[in-house]
């Protein structure tokens, strides 16, 4: 009897119990207070948890909560943040006020959380559904002394085509610029000019260029119309579109992580984000894939040998388990990570290390010759290179870009869990499988066309002219569905306007063909790739007719790539940025949106109107 009344009892107590953490799902809409528009990326929060969800391009929300959990925190760039007692109610329409101050407040990283000791119990994000993933404000204080570093960026000048007929560059598909500095007006900053690359800003977006057909891994698509910020010059839009390889097609993986786990990396943004970005790349994984994982810090040492990607529950405990502390050996943790790589090497796979860093060398090879040296050695063996950066205050940049332009591979830079998501999960194929590699650019521009050219960009991936033959010079790589875009500022051929120019030449005479005269061409475009595993390169020419468009007829691809050049251009103070404004940009950018399934446009024109804020102030 005794047996039954005890039971009885248990049965009362779980079901009180269930009453008391009964969950009910909230849903509403975030609009601003000012017009009433819908809120895309506003973060809400269930007040003393790490759960919560961000507002879709509707400003609509939708969360789980329980009984007991009904403060709701609201939040988002330029905008007070908003805590709201829903009292158990199931529909909560929210207004936020513009705020500039609140630019200061918010830090876009993850786990609006102190560091705990043990920085393994800070992260819980396999629980998580992607779709409910949101950006909390991070509480990480800001080191006192930055020595964050980035490579100076000297801004390319118009060139006059009578002298320099020929531009030649390696494409660049890293987008790691973009995210950084969307971190500092996250903070309330405005980025350093040489963190600004804006050929990576404008790649950080996906383009609806054409698929290519046949055998050819991409597709050449091209524009002319005026140029936005000078209405007496016009812009030349360039689009390259890799071959989208579905992932069942994709070849078996060997991926080697090879995870900075020194002293630098103990804060929020850094460790912990960096296993939660992980986390999400193992479960995209195939069985057929394969997964080491090495450390380094005063040392570099495995701690996970080569495993199939079946065995997730592995690979995740061993992400669980790493800890912070201790110097920054790279030099080491680099050589072991291609060791493992090579020793188990997938013959017509993807044989990848994927680096995840701040980028603090300090220890063992740290100079940038002797990385540059070391990586080109290693890339030799077919193995190619990713390199995530994460964290802020002693960021190097300049370093991570090195190491992965000189290693076959790509860059980004994780600042919170969406984008770790967007690189890792939404960009899975164009992240990790390379379709070609050593693809440079070269077009050659028609003198009674063009005057003088200046190309938006690319400032450290510039070529000799020489080098577009020359099959032994390395150039960039292009992923599965990957998108390249490059755009030229032209000064038209019968314009006024003086140009840097030289002096007569003593010996040699420069003269135009005649058919130059008589072409429709404004310029002939010239493209060189090779296979992943090959070594000679393949040629394909396009020319782009003279037959210009107004501004208002081209695609949304070049009003929006355009809009976020010339965002670049105001972030840099450039002397070629004309009469633009912050408020001109924000249009262009909103009229040329399109569909923006991610909402990643939207982002971006908040955060033009969040600078626009700023230097209002």
């Amino acid at each position: 009897m005794k047996k039954y009344i005890f039971i009885f009892i248990a049965l009362v107590l779980m079901a009180f119990t269930h009453r008391l953490s009964t969950a009910y799902t909230v849903t509403g809409i975030v609009t601003s207070a000012e017009d009433g528009s819908p809120l895309p990326g506003v973060n809400v929060l269930i007040k003393g948890t790490d759960s919560g969800t961000i507002t879709d391009l509707e400003g609509k929300f939708q969360l789980e909560v329980t009984t007991g959990q009904e403060t709701l925190i609201f939040s988002s760039i330029g905008f007070a943040t908003e805590e709201v007692n829903i009292k158990q109610r199931k529909k909560v329409n929210v207004s936020l006020k513009a705020d500039v101050q609140s630019l200061s407040e918010v830090v876009v990283t993850t786990y609006g959380r102190q560091q705990q000791a043990k920085m393994s119990q800070n992260v819980r994000m396999e629980e998580a559904d992607y779709a409910h993933s949101f950006h909390a404000p991070q509480e990480e204080p800001i080191p006192q002394h930055n020595t964050e570093n980035y490579a100076t960026i000297h801004e390319n000048d118009f060139l006059e085509v009578k002298h320099n007929a020929l531009s030649t560059f390696s494409i660049d598909v890293d987008a790691a610029s973009y995210s950084n500095i969307r971190r500092f007006i996250d903070q309330g900053q405005m980025p350093p000019k040489d963190a600004v690359r804006i050929e990576e800003m404008v790649n950080y977006f996906t383009y609806d260029y054409a698929q290519p057909k046949g055998n050819t891994p991409f597709a050449i698509a091209t524009e002319l119309s005026a140029c936005p910020w000078n209405e007496e010059h016009q812009l030349v839009h360039i689009g390259l579109q890799g071959k989208q390889i579905p992932t069942e097609d994709l070849p078996p993986s060997n991926l080697v992580f090879l995870i900075d786990v020194s002293g630098s990396m103990n804060a929020p943004s850094k460790l912990p984000l960096l296993k939660s970005a992980f986390r999400m790349l193992v479960k995209q994984m195939r069985p057929e894939d394969r997964v080491a994982i090495v450390v380094y810090a005063g040392a570099a040492g495995m701690v996970l040998p080569s495993t199939p990607a079946s065995q997730k529950e592995k690979i995740m405990l061993a992400l669980d388990q790493l800890q912070a502390g201790g110097s920054t050996a790279g030099g080491a943790g680099i050589k072991l990570a291609y060791t493992i790589a090579k020793e188990n090497f997938q013959e017509d796979g993807n044989n990848r290390v994927i680096l995840a860093t701040d980028g603090d060398f300090n220890v063992g090879e740290s100079s940038d010759a002797g990385m540059e040296r070391l990586i080109e050695q290693k890339r030799e063996d077919g193995v190619f290179l990713t390199v995530l950066g994460f964290g802020m205050g002693n960021y190097k940049d300049s370093k991570m870009e090195i190491l992965a332009d000189k290693g076959n591979g790509n860059y980004a830079y994780i600042d919170n869990i969406q984008e770790a998501k967007k690189v890792l999960v939404n960009e899975f194929g164009g992240t990790l499988f390379t379709i070609a590699k050593d693809v440079k650019l070269q077009l050659e521009f028609n003198p009674t066309k063009v005057k003088a050219y200046r190309l938006l960009g690319y400032e450290n991936r510039a070529l000799k002219n020489e080098d577009f033959n020359n099959d032994k010079k390395d150039a960039g790589e292009l992923g599965s569905g990957h998108t390249v875009t490059a755009m030229y500022e032209i000064i038209p051929a019968d314009s006024e306007e003086d140009v840097p120019s030289v002096e007569p030449l003593k010996y040699q005479e420069q003269k135009v063909k005649s058919n130059a005269r008589q072409s429709d061409e404004m310029l002939i475009l010239k493209l060189r790739y090779k296979s992943p595993d090959g070594s000679k390169s393949q040629l394909i020419e396009q020319p782009l007719l003279d037959r210009t468009v107004r501004l208002e007829d081209t695609s949304d691809n070049f009003r929006f790539a355009a809009a976020v050049a010339g965002f670049g251009m105001l972030l840099r103070d450039s002397e070629y940025k004309g009469d633009l404004t912050y408020d001109a940009i924000a249009r262009l950018a909103q009229g040329a949106k399109g569909g923006d399934k991610e909402g990643y446009r939207q982002e971006f024109i908040r955060m033009v109107e969040s600078c626009n804020l700023m230097a209002s102030k």
